[in-house]
C-alpha cells in the first residue's frame, strides 16, 4: 500500500462519513490480523490526506466486541497513518456532563473481558508503556480546535470501557462513579492499546448521548434516547474535525517513533518466525 496518508479518523456510532471530503478511493487491505471493519475511504480534506474508517462498519453491523481492532489499527498503520482521531458515543457518569456535551478523556479503566488486545503474542513479547493512554499533543490540539469554533469540551476525564453490547446495570453504573470514572463506552479498548503498540498517536473524542442509568431522576438509558442525540453529535463532530484538521498531520510529534522497538523483550533466538513475519507488516524496520 502507498504509505502517504498520515491522518486516520475512526468514526463511532452515528459518524460513518465525512462531509466535504474529496474522495480519492477506497481500500480494504488484508492484514495479518484479517480485514478491517469496512472499506477505508481515502480522501483529501482541507488539503490533507485522510483515511476514514467506520469502526462498526457502514450501517453499524459489528457490535463492540466484534470490532476487529487489530486489523483496523494494522490497516491504518499500513497506509502510513501517524495520528488517529477516534470518535465515540459515551454515557455520562457525571451531572455536569450533559447529553450532547463533548469530552476529552485522559485516562481509561478497562472492563472488557476477552478481546485480543496486543500484536505481541505467540512467541514475541513486548511491554509498551501505557500510563497515559492518549496523546498529550493531540489532546491540546483538540482543545485548541474546539476553542476556535466556540465548542465547550470537558477535559482530563476518565473513561471506563465496558464489554457490551448491553448497557450497564444500575449497580455497575454507581460502581464506576465511585471509581472516579466520568464517562463510559464500549470501544476505546483495545483500540488505544493497539495504537500505542503501533507507534500511532491516538486521541479519542467522546460525545455524550445519555446519563447511563445511575441518575435516578432521569429515564434510564434506552436505544431510542441514544439515537435521539446521535444526529446532533455527529454534526458537531464534523465541525470539530474540520477545525482540528488545521492543527494535525504536521509530523511535529515524534514522541512514539522507535518506542516499540525497545519494548520487545523476547530474545532473537526465541522469537517465533511466524509471528515475526506478521509483525513485519507493522514494523519492517524492526523484524
Amino acid at each position: 500500500m502507498d504509505k502517504s496518508v498520515k491522518i486516520g479518523v475512526i468514526g463511532g456510532t452515528g459518524l460513518y462519513s465525512l462531509d466535504g471530503m474529496e474522495i480519492k478511493g477506497e481500500v480494504n487491505p488484508e492484514t495479518p490480523w484479517g480485514k478491517p471493519s469496512d472499506l477505508i475511504t481515502i480522501g483529501v480534506y482541507k488539503g490533507k490526506e485522510i483515511a476514514f474508517l467506520p469502526r462498526h462498519g457502514k450501517g453499524h453491523f459489528l457490535n463492540p466486541s466484534e470490532v476487529p481492532a487489530r486489523a483496523n489499527i494494522a490497516a491504518l498503520k499500513g497506509l502510513g497513518v501517524e495520528e488517529i482521531i477516534a470518535f465515540s458515543s459515551v454515557g455520562s457518569l457525571r451531572e455536569e456532563i450533559h447529553p450532547r456535551d463533548f469530552v476529552l478523556p485522559s485516562q481509561v479503566i478497562d472492563r472488557t473481558k476477552s478481546r485480543p488486545a496486543t500484536f505481541f503474542e505467540n512467541g514475541v513479547v513486548a511491554h509498551a508503556p501505557f500510563a497515559d493512554p492518549f496523546s498529550p499533543s493531540l489532546s491540546q490540539k483538540t482543545i485548541d480546535a474546539a476553542k476556535k469554533i466556540g465548542l465547550k469540551i470537558h477535559e482530563n476525564k476518565t473513561l471506563v470501557c465496558m464489554e457490551g453490547p448491553l448497557f450497564s446495570t444500575r449497580a455497575e453504573s454507581h460502581m464506576y462513579r465511585s471509581w472516579g470514572a466520568d464517562v463510559i463506552n464500549m470501544t476505546v479498548l483495545p483500540e488505544a492499546k493497539l495504537a500505542r503498540e503501533a507507534e500511532i498517536l491516538y486521541q479519542m473524542i467522546c460525545m455524550s448521548t445519555d446519563y447511563d442509568c445511575w441518575k435516578e431522576d432521569e429515564e434510564h438509558v434506552t436505544l431510542e434516547m441514544v439515537l435521539g442525540n446521535l444526529s446532533q453529535n455527529a454534526e458537531t463532530a464534523k465541525r470539530l474535525l474540520s477545525s482540528l484538521i488545521d492543527f494535525i498531520g504536521l509530523g511535529d510529534d515524534t514522541s512514539l517513533k522507535g518506542s516499540t522497538k525497545f519494548s520487545v523483550v523476547t530474545s532473537n533466538e526465541k522469537r517465533n518466525p511466524e509471528q515475526v513475519k506478521r509483525l513485519k507488516y507493522l514494523f519492517p524496520e524492526y523484524f
